[in-house]
């Protein structure tokens, strides 16, 4: 990983410790290639829990791929992806999700079958980021679902921990996205994302600016204090895509989506 990406500095023991192997929803499943005793290359999904279509199922949340550049352009990926697919379905995973950059996201659905969903809104804003007068909606298309356990362990991140703060009946979650400026950002009805444990909690609230990087379904509205990012300004638009493994959901729908930064692996 450090050789694939040598401007990235999370890729340690600890972290991949963390992720791969503490991860209370279950060990990380993928697949590695190897010339000899030597890695060419590497692709990795984690289990996590969501609620598909009304239906709360096992899903992947597909991960770090990563192929040495000696062994470059041999179509590496698209066979340690399958295999891992094929593995998952087996092991009863209904679907395998990502978030995608520009680059990698063409691979994924022309060469692996994936659904584009849609990219994800990229806003920074001050203050609430959801409109209160909205009621979470339930029926959503696909929404993480977390127990107790998996809502610490998210929060333990050894690269970058996740601050929980409960005020007015609205849990705050964020996480350092630039130093302690600026905020990765996502907040829930307060009963929602319980579970984190005391070392977690603090009684401060979030820097000023927040990042809000993820979706929401089409009944709520974020804040007008949070406006959009143009795509000329980030460092490459993301897009959220979707598999299916089971066959019982083939598509989600982006307007029923909710989704944020605790969702993925950006911070």
């Amino acid at each position: 990983m450090k050789v694939c990406f040598p401007g990235a500095d999370k890729f340690d023991l600890a972290y991949l410790q963390w992720l791969y192997a503490d991860n209370p929803d279950g060990q990380v499943m993928g697949y590695d290639a190897f010339e000899g005793d030597e890695l060419a290359a590497h692709y990795a999904c984690i289990p996590a829990m969501a609620l598909v279509e009304g239906a709360q199922v096992k899903v992947m949340l597909s991960l770090n791929t990563a192929t040495h550049p000696k062994f470059q352009g041999k179509g590496l990926f698209t066979k340690l992806a399958e295999r891992t697919y094929e593995a998952g379905h087996a092991a009863g995973f209904d679907a395998v999700y990502g978030v995608a950059n520009a680059n990698s996201t063409p691979g994924f659905v022309r060469k692996l079958g994936f659904q584009l969903v849609t990219p994800l809104e990229a806003r920074i804003g001050v203050g609430g980021l959801l409109s209160r007068q909205d009621s979470q909606d339930m029926n959503s298309s696909f929404r993480r679902m977390r127990s107790a356990q998996a809502v610490q362990w998210r929060c333990s991140n050894p690269h970058n921990a996740v601050r929980v703060r409960t005020d007015h009946g609205v849990t705050q979650c964020f996480a350092s996205a630039r130093g302690n400026l600026i905020a990765a950002y996502h907040e829930f009805d307060a009963d929602e994302f319980a579970g984190a444990q005391a070392e977690h909690v603090t009684r401060s609230g979030p820097p000023l600016v927040r990042l809000f990087l993820g979706l929401v379904p089409a009944t709520r509205h974020i804040s007008a204090t949070y406006v959009r990012i143009p795509d000329r300004m980030r460092p490459s638009p993301l897009n959220l895509i979707y598999r299916p493994l089971s066959g019982r959901v083939a598509a989600i729908e982006k307007d029923r989506v909710a989704f944020s930064f605790l969702d993925f692996d950006a911070y």
